[in-house]
């Protein structure tokens, strides 16, 4: 070793210092740098790991608040949808209501007026009937008494002659329902004797219904079915002007 120029007692002297020196380094410095290096590491491993979570959680929020708005709105456009039809049939329900209400209020207008011009009719008739009467007396030259005077009247406004409904004399008739018409509201009495005539000509089932109409002046007009048969006075004078003509 001398000849080499190395001392022995100075190179154990450099190898125990070195030895030191690097137990020191080692226990003081490289440990804990290289436990400082690791632990940075980890928390950046971790940080990069908590990075793609929130990642991942934003995508995955995003795709759910996207699923949740488009559900949101396909919802809102049903319960629009829904809305729109529900006011749609309200409103076709209100309109059918008024519709059903004006037309009710209409008929029973209709209705009254029919009722008071029966009534004014009615509270005419006798009036119309003395007029009747006189000009028949003048007309025959002679005076009637009451009971003949009723029986003539009964004849002029009911059509109905010796008991039997005279525009059904030379006629026959089949239907379900029948309609007389009367210049004059006819009384209780008088539509039962046409009730009866037109039952036995037409059928038990039938059913009758009575109008008034001051235009005929007198007698009946019956419809049955398609069928009219006019017996009524202003009928009778329109067949007379015919003839003249």
């Amino acid at each position: 070793m001398e000849k080499l120029g190395i001392n022995l007692g100075f190179l154990l002297v450099h190898i125990v210092n070195f030895a030191i020196i690097f137990i020191v380094l080692k226990a003081w410095v490289f440990g804990p740098m290289t436990k400082m290096l690791e632990t940075r590491r980890k928390k950046t491993a971790q940080g990069l790991e908590d990075a793609r979570v929130a990642a991942d959680a934003r995508a995955n929020a995003e795709e759910a608040a996207e699923k949740i708005l488009g559900e949101a709105q396909t919802k809102a456009g049903d319960i629009i949808k829904e809305a729109t039809l529900r006011a749609e049939s309200l409103q076709k329900e209100i309109v059918a209501d008024a519709d059903k209400v004006i037309q009710t209020e209409r008929q029973n207008a209709l209705a009254e007026v029919e009722e008071e011009r029966v009534r004014l009719l009615s509270e005419m008739r006798g009036d119309v009937s003395a007029i009747a009467i006189a000009a028949a007396q003048k007309l025959i030259g002679e005076a009637l008494d009451e009971k003949r005077q009723h029986a003539l009247l009964e004849e002029f406004f009911s059509g109905v002659k010796g008991g039997k409904v005279s525009v059904l004399s030379d006629v026959n008739l089949t239907g379900n329902s029948a309609e007389v018409t009367s210049a004059l509201p006819l009384s209780k009495n008088e539509q039962e004797q046409v009730k009866n005539n037109v039952i036995q000509q037409i059928g038990e089932a039938a059913t009758i219904s009575f109008r008034v109409d001051p235009s005929i002046l007198g007698g009946l007009v019956l419809r049955v079915g398609d069928h009219v048969v006019d017996g009524s006075v202003a009928g009778q004078l329109g067949n007379l002007q015919k003839a003249l003509q």
